[in-house]
């Protein structure tokens, strides 16, 4: 597909000892709106001055096309709030959003990046989802000299694992991400194992060996290790696996009571429906999967299999943040979005909106948006809210790149009144105490 057209609390200290050994080896109050008032459009009666021309790369298809599902309606919603333009410095600036679709593929994200760059002139790069789509083209943008902006993606993957170095000035001056990063999964999920499930602590873990399934081992596991968990690792396994007999045969052995897995959706739902075949799901008190099952259709997919699993939240439905962009709240834009598809919400739809939020915010910080090298230095200082809450690049964790919330979930049964056949409802805050718990987190098998 594509188109043309206008318009915490943190961590433990364990934690930070693991961000250094793998370096060696390899989410607000009334207060934060003061960061930056809503976007300032244009008087309608103004002719644009000059048009500034925004990528827009994600997965609209492939394996990772639940991230991409919402982008028709958000990219409606983001033009239909620019039609009049934007007042920057004086002008007033049209604003043409191009996106691309990467087909899930890294090669051709940085292909993509590389026509945006040459053939269409962008002025700046919004990328997002995951280290396959984001990395190649934050890497393009980098080479070109284009201001570039992502999301949902670790921080971790995104900084070390493109090569900068902690103590060490920042080899970027282009590329930035605001997102999650390995301590947010760790407070969620020793938040979430240590409530209401009681296990034997023993955790399953089905890491791939790709840049999420990496990092993660090398962040993630040492640091719940230290809290007392037990991981319980086979290593790791190739994107596209058929056959998981071996680790769960392990798994069994060593009755794991938790289950935590990194994969793309395919490879999940090939070992959860081999996992209950062979006798594993019985004993799973806790399903804690990450990357797949952030989006109905991927969890409605596993049939029974599916009601129990917990999931995390970068963005809900119940956020209490508002789109500065389109002034729309997050539940406003749950329910626009199910109005107009007639499908259930995802996740996705405010950390889509929130990297236009975002962007668009440089370039208006910018002063002068046509200027590259001004707009990745208002991106370097860019504090903002969006819709997945307030964003301040000067506070880190590390240069490039800010650290936004993870929130516990859990997939249950809807209510027999709901249009739709599961409810994602909030079981912990631990990373952003702003929003709402829903529920206590329930047993898979209970």
């Amino acid at each position: 597909m594509d188109e043309k057209q206008s318009g915490r609390q943190t961590g433990a200290d364990t934690l930070a000892v693991t961000r250094r050994d793998f370096v060696k080896t390899a989410g607000y109050g009334a207060g934060a709106l003061a960061m930056a008032g809503p976007v300032a459009l244009a008087n309608p009666a103004r002719a644009a001055d000059a048009t500034l021309k925004v990528g827009f790369v994600s997965p609209l298809t492939g394996p990772l096309a639940g991230f991409g599902e919402t982008d028709p309606y958000i990219l409606t919603q983001v033009r239909k709030a620019l039609e009049k333009g934007v007042a920057i410095g004086g002008k007033t600036y049209g604003v043409e959003i191009i996106n691309k679709d990467t087909q899930s593929d890294p090669v051709r994200s940085g292909q993509l990046a590389k026509e945006l760059i040459e053939s269409d002139k962008v002025d700046m790069m919004l990328s997002t989802s995951t280290p396959e789509v984001v990395n190649p083209v934050a890497d393009a943008c980098e080479a070109a000299g284009v201001p570039s902006l992502s999301t949902v993606m670790p921080w971790e993957a995104f900084y070390f694992g493109r090569g900068a170095k902690p103590g060490q000035p920042s080899p970027f001056k282009w590329s930035y991400l605001f997102s999650f990063g390995a301590h947010d999964f760790f407070n969620c999920y020793v938040s979430q194992w240590n409530g209401p499930v009681k296990t034997n602590k023993k955790v399953a873990v089905l890491y791939p060996n790709d840049a999420d399934g990496n990092g993660i081992r090398e962040h993630l596991a040492p640091a719940l290790a230290k809290a007392g968990f037990t991981i319980v690792d086979p290593g790791g396994y190739e994107d596209g696996t058929t056959d998981f007999s071996s680790q769960i045969a392990k798994f069994k052995a060593e009755n794991c009571e938790i289950f935590n897995t990194f994969p793309i959706p395919p490879d999940f739902a090939t070992f959860w429906r081999q996992a209950a075949q062979q006798g594993y799901t019985k004993m799973v008190k806790i399903a804690q999967i990450a990357k797949t099952g952030l989006f109905p259709s991927q969890v409605e997919a596993l049939g029974s299999l599916g009601p129990g699993i917990a999931s995390a939240c970068y963005w809900h439905k119940d956020f209490p943040y508002k789109s500065p962009l389109t002034g729309l709240a997050s539940n406003e834009i749950a329910e626009g979005y199910e109005k107009a598809s007639g499908k259930q919400w995802t996740q996705q739809l405010g950390a889509t909106m929130s990297l236009f939020d975002a962007g668009i915010a440089a370039l208006q910080a910018s002063g002068n948006p046509t200027d590259k090298a001004g707009v990745a230095k208002a991106l370097s200082t860019l504090k903002t809210p969006t819709t997945v809450g307030p964003i301040d690049f000067t506070k880190g964790p590390v240069p490039n790149c800010f650290n936004t919330p993870i929130i516990g979930t859990q997939w249950i049964k809807a209510k027999p009144v709901s249009k739709f056949k599961l409810d994602l409802v909030i079981t912990e805050n631990a990373n952003d105490k702003n929003v709402p718990v829903q529920a206590q987190l329930r047993p898979y098998n209970g």
